[in-house]
């Protein structure tokens, strides 16, 4: 159902509030660029920062703007399953094309745990599922047999996962389990997340180059996997960079640099310190994204 290159979008803010006009200006530049789907509010939208009003206001925008065009995979993962549920209604009911969903984070459900936590969602919200693996940022990795589990058992709502874990072995054991979705999880693993099977990616980077990132995917989809190292190995240090001081403080530097300043972060976040920012700005240039 999904492949090539999505977006992790940045949620644009200006003095406290949500930039709704830049959040339009951002959209039709992702399109602009041929990206393949949106994905607003997850990690890089800074969705622990936004209150529930806030959080439909953005997947509403999203897919009023987007129109169509492209899917849009809502942000919707929660700590509590009666909280998801609730961001998983508004998401259908704002015409999301499916629900990006994160492992429950802090609390670390056994495997049994996440399992019935999915299968809750899956069964009450008639929307597909993007599986979200995380370790790093939830404590908690949802074991290959679980994602074959809830693949087999979700009734076709359960259609992909972005892996995010950072292990090809695990994505690997996926892949051999069953015939779900992956998305990688982390640009810099792209490439050799597609070598093993993988459809695509759920980019950060792609906030600011999604013809980049677009023609890599499709370069790998095609099998031309020569064109996709080669842009890997261009862009692999800018993407390193983007992460040196947390996401999305990078990417947000990154973007004012361009010319798309999608504004400041929200506390507990924080821009990038000095030597991140140098770093950015020395390899944006290198990548062309800025003059």
């Amino acid at each position: 159902m999904f492949q090539g290159a999505m977006t992790a979008m940045v949620t644009p803010f200006r003095e406290g509030k949500l930039d709704e006009a830049r959040l339009r200006e951002h959209v039709e530049f992702q399109l602009k660029g041929g990206i393949d789907g949106l994905v607003p509010v997850g990690t890089t939208g800074e969705s622990p920062t936004l209150d529930f009003k806030e959080h439909a206001r953005v997947l509403e925008l999203t897919v009023q703007f987007a129109k169509g065009r492209v899917p849009v995979i809502a942000g919707t993962g929660a700590n509590s399953t009666s909280e998801a549920m609730e961001l998983h209604q508004i998401a259908k009911r704002v015409g999301a094309t499916a629900c990006l969903s994160v492992n429950p984070y802090y609390n670390k459900p056994s495997q049994e745990g996440l399992y019935r936590h999915f299968m809750t969602l899956g069964e009450r919200v008639d929307l597909p599922i993007v599986l979200y693996n995380i370790p790093g940022r939830t404590g908690i990795t949802m074991s290959a047999q679980t994602v074959a589990r809830l693949h087999e058992k979700g009734r076709g709502r359960i259609v992909a996962i972005k892996e995010a874990t950072g292990s090809l072995d695990l994505a690997s054991e996926i892949a051999s389990l069953c015939d779900i979705t992956i998305l990688s999880g982390d640009d810099s693993l792209t490439v050799p997340l597609m070598s093993i099977g993988a459809k695509g990616v759920i980019s950060v980077a792609s906030n600011l180059l999604p013809a980049q990132i677009k023609a890599m995917t499709q370069a790998a989809l095609e099998g031309d996997f020569a064109s996709a190292r080669a842009i890997h190995h261009k862009l692999f240090p800018f993407i390193r960079c983007l992460f040196l001081d947390g996401n999305p403080a990078g990417i947000k530097h990154a973007m004012k640099l361009a010319g798309r300043d999608t504004g400041e972060l929200r506390l507990p976040l924080w821009e990038a310190n000095d030597a991140a920012k140098k770093k950015i700005g020395e390899l944006s240039a290198k990548v062309g994204a800025v003059g």
